[in-house]
């Protein structure tokens, strides 16, 4: 009697597969996630920029950045998906002269616990990241891990 060959993987095969594939899914899954949270932080750097370019355009029409005790501007709190974004107008001898735009990350997003700015000056900065995202304050809008820049 003559036996054929036998043919298909063994266990030790099958588990060498597995433990392949479970390492290249814990290299690649963190990245992923950063990618996808770098993507939600252009919401932010967009909603900020275009908020500025209102409040110059309110200067222009009213000689001055506030109404009253806000911002000549108001921003609706739906707007956003990922941010809140909200404006202080300058205090003091700069009143009117002066503002500083926040966009801070909703609770229970990706994004929660970044905090961006911008003023009157176009000075932009990063006044909170996570961890690995840089030191805060940073005087730039961070862009990725390790504090790199726009």
């Amino acid at each position: 009697m003559r036996r054929l060959p036998v043919c298909g993987f063994t266990l030790i095969e099958l588990m060498i597969v597995v433990a392949i594939i479970a390492i290249l899914a814990a290299i690649a899954i963190p990245s992923y996630m950063d990618y996808v949270t770098r993507s939600k932080l252009s919401e932010a750097y967009n909603a900020l920029s275009a908020y500025r370019v209102s409040m110059e355009q309110y200067y222009q029409d009213n000689r001055t950045y506030d109404k009253g005790s806000a911002c000549g501007v108001a921003v609706a709190a739906s707007t956003y998906t990922y941010f809140t974004v909200a404006c202080a107008p300058a205090s003091g001898s700069s009143a009117g002269e002066a503002y500083t735009a926040t966009a801070t990350g909703k609770t229970g997003t990706p994004v929660a616990d970044f905090t961006f700015q911008i003023d009157n000056n176009n000075n932009r900065q990063t006044t909170a990241t996570p961890a690995g995202w840089g030191t805060a304050p940073i005087d730039c809008w961070v862009m990725r891990k390790g504090g790199g820049c726009q």
